[in-house]
């Protein structure tokens, strides 16, 4: 239920995000940007909603971007094992085709 909260959350505000843009009434232009970037919006909340969900996943910083059904996730991570876990959750996510993990491994000092 909270990650559900937190889903809802990062969703509203970049829902808000998207309504500060500038808007045309060109054919296809500015209409169709706001409601790719709505969408991109969604994937992204519903990818960080799962990521929030996973015990070994919440605590962590990982930055989610989306552009179409593409998701990247950004960040560090303590080890292999998680940057692999952090795709896997993305990639179950309901709309995700392709995730681009840019996830990098802290090494020990």
């Amino acid at each position: 239920m909270k990650a559900l909260a937190i889903a809802v959350s990062i969703l509203a505000l970049a829902l808000s995000a998207c309504a500060d843009r500038p808007r045309d009434n060109a054919p296809g232009g500015a209409t169709s940007e706001v409601k790719q970037d709505t969408k991109n919006a969604a994937l992204t909340g519903k990818v960080k909603a799962a990521l929030a969900a996973d015990v070994g996943l919440r605590t962590l910083k990982i930055d989610v971007d989306s552009s179409g059904n593409t998701v990247t996730l950004n960040g560090v991570v303590d080890s292999d094992d998680t940057r692999r876990r952090a795709e896997s959750v993305a990639r179950g996510v309901e709309g995700v085709a392709t995730v681009k993990n840019n996830l990098t491994v802290k090494r020990g000092s």
